[in-house]
């Protein structure tokens, strides 16, 4: 072999064209995938407009969102729900209160100092019992704790604990997952300019990730919201609007469904349909202001 054919480039092979036993598969592959969206889709739409069409009608009426059911039995016409929209806006931003800074330092301790250490393993595990817990599990815990063990009244507060169990692994594992995505040359770069580990993570990598923090937090939050199994064990419902979460019934979405539920009458069941598009619109707007905050928040590449 001469110089000149060891310095002559080596021939590409030339394009072969596809089988058409690729061709086939790959058709198989594309029906199968659609089939299945499809399968996937009917049931979410059904059950959306059956929810929509049956309880639309109270959405569109200003007394729906102004009032409450206070002097109201389930068999009486008119009432509200703005105590029971009150109620699950207030247990989930105490839950969010709680949840939020914890998971977050979590999630910083396990990327930028666990790596693999021993007590970041026991955390990662533990964390992952929790994101497998049952709502109803979780509720009967913070039910033999609160109440039981330490002798303090069922509260909206109580429910707030149960959710806060329900929140954290959802928020850890999508900070941890966003802050390991941050390149590596951006925390380089700040500690060969002196720049402290902390700093670093407070003023480079937590913002980097921010929006997608953001958004893993607005939807964990969405996620807790509809919770059932806490507020059936941990609180009673009221029919007026309770302003204190550490004493007292307070209603709830997903607590006054289940109780107009079990009135047995038309009046009552079509409260039911009501409260559960109010709790799906308040979530679509959730969904929504995560959207808007992650690309307010995104980090600009120009």
């Amino acid at each position: 072999m001469t110089t000149t054919d060891l310095q002559r480039p080596a021939t590409a092979p030339a394009f072969q064209q596809v089988s058409s036993g690729r061709k086939t598969k790959n058709m198989m592959a594309t029906i199968l995938v659609g089939a299945a969206f499809v399968i996937a889709v009917i049931p979410l739409v059904w059950l959306l407009w059956t929810v929509l069409e049956k309880g639309f009608t109270h959405v569109l009426n200003a007394q729906w969102w102004q009032n409450s059911m206070a002097g109201l039995t389930s068999r009486q016409a008119g009432g509200g729900v703005y105590h029971a929209i009150y109620g699950t806006l207030i247990q989930g931003l105490v839950c969010a209160v709680i949840a939020v800074p914890i998971a977050i330092m979590v999630a910083i301790y396990l990327v930028e100092y666990g790596r693999n250490s021993r007590l970041a393993k026991w955390i990662t595990f533990t964390v992952d019992i929790l994101s497998g817990v049952p709502s109803i599990v979780a509720a009967l815990f913070i039910y033999a704790l609160w109440v039981t063990t330490l002798g303090l009244p069922r509260s909206a507060f109580a429910v707030s604990l149960a959710l806060v169990m329900l929140m954290i692994p959802v928020v850890v594992r999508t900070t941890e997952e966003l802050l390991k995505i941050v390149p590596d040359e951006l925390r380089e770069a700040s500690y060969a300019l002196g720049i402290p580990k902390w700093k670093t993570i407070v003023k480079i990598v937590v913002p980097t990730a921010l929006s997608g923090i953001i958004t893993g937090i607005m939807l964990a939050i969405a996620r807790v919201m509809g919770e059932t199994a806490p507020v059936l064990i941990l609180v009673g419902y009221a029919q007026f609007i309770n302003y204190d979460p550490f004493a007292g019934n307070m209603a709830s979405l997903p607590l006054f469904m289940n109780t107009e539920r079990q009135s047995l009458n038309d009046i009552g069941e079509a409260r039911v349909w009501g409260a559960a598009v109010t709790l799906i619109l308040i979530i679509t707007v959730i969904n929504l202001l995560a959207t808007l905050i992650s690309r307010l928040t995104a980090v600009k590449t120009k």
